[in-house]
């Protein structure tokens, strides 16, 4: 029986000189507990050292892979023998399985022999001969470094801090070209000010004034490397009429040594932004195709490294570098800010007003996931980020058309997809939606004018309305029930009435006695006056015939609302009769 010992100087081999010891997993510790014991115990067969770091990493990897390495291939082959049906103790069982599937031998491992391997781990310098403890210690500890190397895919490429340092180098260059700028501007503007108002770049301005000098070489000084021929003949044009104090030589020799290292210090800007652009290729590309590379170090730079960024979520990519805002707006409870360092890039610079809050929430959610691809995924994954800006662009394009183009369109949208749009449309007379009932709708004044004879015949029956009466009900009657009904209603209207005659009565008796009281000359007077009040009196319109047959169905709507009133009043007193009988 032997025992496969892996340690970061090689693998070892022991010959296990009591099995039984192995089934007792409690007490075996008490075998190891000086080196005399464990010598009685095991005995070293073979010991194969590693011959660098290399050789000792693909070992390892192989191994916690659960694969048989080089090495062990030879270790095995050498030193056990097939035929003999020897037992091997190992402590990895996916490594135990390979090695009994490759070579045909028994492999055993479970807890008593991982307590085994901790036993000869503790007394692995008095094991294996011609090992010190100092050597031991060095290739373990170089092993350790190596592994985690492997693991976390370690390359120089990846190393974050050098562009945090260029990005925050970057960042103090342009505030120092900037005042720069500003100092030979009002320096040189003493003596020619005419030209800040011809050249609007700041840098081709240093460079003009370090070849003009003063204004008065302008006329002979070349500038046709720097500018074009119609700027160059303005230039002279405005240094004869300038308006410019004169200055002294050494004025001009200080002025133009500052121009020089204006332009040394822009081409080291130059330089080192495409350093900047190469390191981000290298270490974020998804993430610099994306938001660019001199936001995505920004971005880097505020959080620490690219570690940093991946662990933190969109909604704080959204707003990295608006800190200050985010707490004043919370502070205040006011709206907090919709964008941070994420405002510069190209997407959020080409969205309207309108749309820059959505489009940055959405370029840091496509960040995120970017992001972490670069800081934890493998290399060579460069399409993720180009898949998403296009995505991006294509979902920005819909929201600055209005959502006109949305599947699930409203009615609205179509209707302002219409309106700068023509469409035609063919019109037809709809002949279902003629009714001949009818209408209860006043016509317009100018459509009388326009009806037909067809249309008078289809009006007339309109004309007359007949209320709803219960005459329909009375069809069948026999025409002796409606004499005795006429004659009923007609005794009735004089019973009203009768009180009413008496009254008019009395009053034309009363006249009568009057008149017969009066003189002649008295009713000649009288005469007189009622002939002035008949003559004073309008005459009255003729009624024409239209105004007749008016007259005549009042006439006759009246008395049908008379008769109709009889008979109901009639039914009501039948029925209280029948009540009270």
């Amino acid at each position: 029986m032997f025992a496969l010992f892996e340690s970061p100087a090689g693998y070892a081999l022991f010959k296990l000189t009591d099995e039984k010891k192995i089934e007792k997993a409690e007490n075996i510790h008490l075998d190891f507990e000086t080196p005399e014991k464990a010598n009685k115990l095991l005995k070293l067969k073979h010991f194969e050292k590693f011959n660098d770091t290399t050789e000792a990493l693909a070992s390892t990897t192989a191994s916690v892979e659960g694969k048989i390495s080089k090495t062990l291939k030879k270790v095995l082959k050498n030193f056990i023998d097939k035929n003999e049906q020897n037992v091997l103790l190992i402590g990895d069982s996916k490594l135990g399985s390979a090695i009994k599937d490759k070579f045909e031998i028994q492999c055993l491992s479970n807890n008593a022999i991982q307590e085994l391997m901790r036993c000869i781990r503790s007394q692995v310098e008095s094991l294996i001969s011609g090992l010190s403890k100092k050597e031991l210690t060095a290739m373990s500890l170089g092993l350790a470094h190596s592994l985690s190397r492997y693991k976390l895919k370690f390359s120089p490429d990846k190393v974050d801090t050098m562009i945090v340092q260029a990005v925050s180098l970057l960042d103090d260059i342009d505030k120092d070209l900037n005042n720069n700028y500003m100092r030979v501007k009002e320096w040189y503007g003493w003596h020619f000010p005419e030209l800040s108002t011809i050249i609007t770049d700041n840098l081709t301005y240093v460079k003009a004034v370090t070849v003009i000098g003063t204004r008065d070489n302008a006329a002979t000084s070349d500038l046709s490397d720097i500018l074009p021929e119609d700027i160059e003949e303005k230039i002279r044009q405005a240094a004869e009429i300038s308006m410019g104090s004169e200055i002294a030589q050494d004025d001009i020799l200080n002025i133009q040594n500052l121009c020089e290292q204006i332009v040394e210090m822009a081409n080291h800007r130059d330089q080192l932004n495409k350093y900047l652009e190469s390191r981000m290729m290298a270490m974020a590309p998804n993430l610099s195709v994306l938001v660019g590379e001199l936001v995505g170090a920004r971005l880097i730079s505020h959080s620490g490294s690219l570690i940093n960024l991946a662990k933190q979520p969109a909604s704080t990519i959204q707003i990295l570098g608006a800190e200050k805002a985010l707490f004043r707006a919370l502070k205040t409870k006011k709206d907090t800010p919709k964008y941070g360092l994420i405002y510069h890039t190209a997407l959020v610079g080409k969205s309207s007003t309108k749309n820059k809050g959505k489009i940055s929430r959405m370029l840091a959610a496509k960040a995120a996931l970017a992001i972490r691809v670069d800081a934890l995924g493998e290399d060579g994954i460069v399409d993720l980020g180009a898949e998403h800006k296009a995505k991006l662009e294509y979902r920005l394009r819909i929201l600055e058309e209005g959502n006109i183009r949305r599947i699930s369109g409203t009615g609205k949208a179509q209707a302002k997809f219409e309106k700068y749009h023509g469409v035609s449309q063919v019109v037809q007379y709809q002949s279902a939606a003629d009714s001949t009932l009818p209408s209860s709708s006043k016509r317009k004044f100018s459509d009388a004018f326009n009806t037909t004879q067809e249309d008078d015949e289809d009006i007339k029956p309109d004309m007359v309305k007949k209320e709803p009466t219960n005459l329909d009900q009375q069809v069948e009657e026999t025409p002796k029930q409606k004499k005795k009904k006429r004659k009923e209603n007609l005794e009735e209207m004089q019973a009203e009435e009768s009180p009413k005659k008496k009254v008019k009565q009395e009053k034309v008796e009363e006249s009568n006695e009057n008149q017969t009281d009066e003189t002649p000359k008295e009713k000649k007077k009288k005469k007189k006056k009622q002939e002035t009040d008949v003559e004073t009196q309008p005459e009255e319109p003729e009624t024409t015939g239209e105004s007749k047959k008016k007259k005549k169905k009042q006439v006759t709507d009246t008395s049908l609302i008379e008769e109709n009133s009889d008979a109901i009043t009639k039914k009501k007193k039948k029925k209280q009769v029948e009540k009270d009988d």
